[in-house]
C-alpha cells in the first residue's frame, strides 16, 4: 500500500469514527481478517499467516507464523521452522518460540488498499443498519417525534428522526391529520424488524398504541401506575373509547384523565386533530361494563349469551340511535372495547322487540 493511499485510508477511518460512531479499531480488525481470508484463498489455506495494518502509517504487512523446532526433527515447513533458520531471522530464537517472518507479496500489498476500501464500505453499511435498528427498536411501542421532510405522489409521508428517515404510509395515517412539510409530528413505533437490507420500521398515526401513549404522557397518574388503561378502541380521526381503572378508591379516574378544566384530555384531542374520546370506568361485571361503554345511551338491561361471547343489550327505542351511534360507530367501538359481540335491541314499554342492531369486534 503506498504511503499516500495508506494515510488517506486511515484519515477516512478517523472521519467514520467521528461521524458515524464506528470504532476505528474494529474496522481495522475487520479489514485485517478479510485480507487474511483473501490471502489464504490466493496462496493456500495451509499457511499459518497473519495480516497486520500499522495503526500509525497504514502500511499492510503479511507474516508467516512458525514454531521453532530442532533441525534434527521432521517438521512441517508450513507451520514450523528449524532453529538454524529461525536464528537468521531472530538471533536469540530458541526451540519452542513462535516467530513472525515477513512475507514479500507486493502484488497482494498493492491490491490491499482497494480491498480495504470495499470491506470498510460494507462494514459501514452493516453498522449503519445496526445503528438504525437499535435506535428504533429501543422505541418500539412508544412515541417518537420527527419532522416531515417530503410527501410523495402516493401520499407517503417521509419523516426525519435525528438524521434517520422513516415512511408513514397511507394505511397508517389518520383521516383527521393534515401533513405539512417542515412541521413536527408525533408517531407511534408499531414494529421494528431486521431484514437482509434496511430495517423494516412501521410507524403509525392510526394505531391504538398512539392513544395509549398520549394518555401516559398527559396523565401522570397513568404514567405512575395509579390509573391503569384496561382497554382502548379507536376509529382513528373520528372517535375512540378508553376504559380506565384504579385500585385506589380515592382517585377519580375519569376526572384525572379529563384534567382541570378539561386540559389533559383537550391536549390529547388537539394532538389527534379533533378525534373525540370517551373515557369510561372499567368494571369487573360484564353487565356493568357493557352498559358503561355504550354511553351516552342509557341501557335497560344486559344479558350475556353464548359462553360470554355475546352481550344482548336492551334499550328504550328513544335510546337506540345513541346506543348505535352514527353509522354504527358507538356500537362498533363498544364491541372492540369489550371484546364481545354486542346485540342491541329495543323494547317498547312492556311488549315485543321492535328493532335490532348487531356489532362485532373486528
Amino acid at each position: 500500500m503506498k504511503s499516500r493511499d495508506a494515510k488517506t485510508f486511515l484519515e477516512a477511518l478517523d472521519e467514520l469514527e467521528k461521524g458515524k460512531g464506528i470504532s476505528k479499531e474494529s474496522l481495522l480488525e475487520a479489514v485485517e481478517q478479510a485480507m487474511l481470508a483473501a490471502y489464504k484463498k490466493h496462496y493456500g489455506e495451509e499457511e499459518n499467516v497473519e495480516v497486520e495494518i500499522n495503526r500509525e502509517s497504514g502500511d499492510v504487512k503479511v507474516y508467516e507464523i512458525k514454531e521453532v523446532v530442532t533441525a534434527e526433527d521432521l517438521y512441517d515447513a508450513a507451520l514450523e521452522i528449524s532453529l538454524e533458520d529461525a536464528q537468521e531471522v531472530k538471533k536469540r530464537a530458541k526451540v519452542g518460540d513462535i516467530i513472525k517472518i515477513e512475507v514479500n507479496c507486493e502484488e497482494f500489498r498493492r491490491n490491499a488498499i482497494q480491498n480495504g476500501k470495499q470491506i470498510v464500505i460494507q462494514k459501514v453499511r452493516e453498522a449503519e443498519r445496526q445503528y438504525v435498528y437499535d435506535k428504533f427498536k429501543s422505541k418500539e411501542n412508544d412515541i417518537i417525534t420527527g419532522i416531515i421532510r417530503r410527501i410523495d405522489e402516493k401520499k407517503n409521508i417521509f419523516i426525519e428522526f435525528e438524521g434517520i428517515e422513516a415512511i408513514l404510509p397511507m394505511v397508517e395515517q389518520s383521516p383527521a391529520d393534515r401533513y405539512v412539510v417542515g412541521e413536527r409530528i408525533k408517531v407511534f413505533v408499531v414494529e421494528v424488524e431486521k431484514t437482509s437490507k434496511f430495517p423494516k420500521i412501521v410507524i403509525s398515526r392510526k394505531n391504538e398504541g398512539l392513544l395509549r401513549k398520549l394518555f401516559e404522557l398527559e396523565i401522570p397518574e397513568i404514567a405512575e401506575g395509579l390509573i391503569e388503561i384496561k382497554a382502548v378502541a379507536r376509529e382513528a380521526g373520528s372517535r375512540a373509547k378508553v376504559a380506565v381503572a384504579s385500585m385506589d378508591e380515592n382517585i377519580d379516574t375519569v376526572g384525572a384523565c379529563i384534567g382541570q378544566k378539561g386540559l389533559r384530555i383537550r391536549n390529547i384531542v388537539n394532538e389527534l386533530n379533533g378525534e373525540k374520546i370517551d373515557i369510561v370506568v372499567w368494571k369487573e361485571s360484564v353487565h356493568e361494563f357493557v352498559s358503561a361503554v355504550l354511553s351516552p345511551a342509557k341501557v335497560k338491561s344486559v344479558e350475556v349469551l353464548e359462553e360470554g361471547t355475546t352481550a344482548r343489550v336492551i334499550v328504550d327505542s328513544s335510546q337506540l340511535s345513541l346506543a348505535i351511534g352514527k353509522n354504527g360507530q358507538n356500537a362498533r367501538l363498544a364491541a372492540k372495547l369489550t371484546g364481545m359481540r354486542v346485540d342491541i335491541k329495543t323494547k317498547d314499554a312492556e311488549t315485543e322487540v321492535e328493532e335490532e342492531f348487531v356489532a362485532e369486534e373486528e
